[in-house]
């Protein structure tokens, strides 16, 4: 995404919170400067830092003093942030600043739980489109922070035909060629099949990908055995940090989930004044 872009949603998350002026800090201010901190209240994964930190600069007047680096480890009590800048200013970028840091630190420290978990297998974890209205570049991002991969940001960057593709089309193999013949050559297509008996059908289609939904363990390995390495294979639902390594373990190319963006706890981060200049 441009950055002039992301300057507009940033500015437009203001305008949300500020509107027509902070009532508070405009009565009690008077021109003050200060230095604040951003502290962790909790341990996680950094992420999210430039965006926060565009917040103030986009305010004006705020410099950064201490920084933590981006996909950095924190504990309680480490200073994330440290800023010196207009007192009104730094409070008014406060929220805006705190919710893209603590949501995206939240969203990379899940992911990272769940990357350790492929630790020495061949997989990929897999986002998902399962994002918050409006946020989706944000929380894509803190996905590969934490170590994930994105897949399709949206519906115009990849062919996935699922179950209500088919059900219109009538058929998988007639979703695929009507894909091929309206699309051509110039996007990859992956299918999700959700038996034994739909995964042959899409190998017979030669699709790029096969998505197996809902399968059990049992069902990839049957899976993997038909495959035989012809197309690159994704596992999808109800994937948990438990079961997950189980996955991966069978060799599949990926594994996605929506969890690690629509599931993840926020990490608890404070921004406190700690000096009046």
């Amino acid at each position: 995404m441009d950055f002039w872009k992301i300057d507009r949603i940033l500015l437009q998350f203001l305008e949300e919170d500020i509107g027509h002026g902070d009532i508070t800090t405009e009565g009690v201010f008077r021109g003050e400067r200060a230095r604040a901190v951003m502290v962790a209240k909790e341990g996680g994964v950094c992420a999210g830092l430039p965006f926060s930190v565009r917040v103030f600069e986009l305010l004006g007047g705020v410099k950064v003093l201490k920084s933590m680096a981006e996909g950095e480890r924190f504990k309680r009590g480490d200073v994330i942030l440290e800023l010196e800048g207009p007192a009104d200013v730094l409070l008014k970028g406060e929220r805006v600043a705190l919710n893209l840091l603590q949501r995206l630190s939240g969203i990379a420290t899940l992911t990272e739980e769940f990357v350790k978990r492929l630790e020495g297998t061949k997989t990929k974890l897999l986002d998902t489109r399962k994002t918050t209205p409006g946020l989706r570049f944000f929380e894509k991002y803190a996905v590969r922070v934490g170590g994930g991969t994105n897949h399709r940001f949206a519906l115009y960057d990849m062919v996935l035909i699922k179950d209500n593709h088919k059900r219109v089309a009538g058929s998988l193999s007639e979703a695929v060629k009507r894909v091929r013949e309206r699309l051509g050559p110039v996007y990859k297509v992956e299918v999700e099949v959700e038996s034994l008996q739909e995964l042959e059908e899409a190998l017979a289609c030669e699709v790029d990908m096969v998505m197996l939904d809902n399968f059990s363990l049992e069902a990839v390995r049957q899976a993997l055995k038909l495959i035989k390495g012809k197309v690159k294979v994704e596992v999808s639902g109800n994937i948990t940090l438990e079961n997950i390594r189980d996955y991966a373990l069978e060799g599949v190319d990926y594994i996605s989930t929506g969890a690690i963006t629509h599931s993840a706890r926020w990490v608890d981060v404070s921004m406190n004044i700690i000096e009046v200049l």
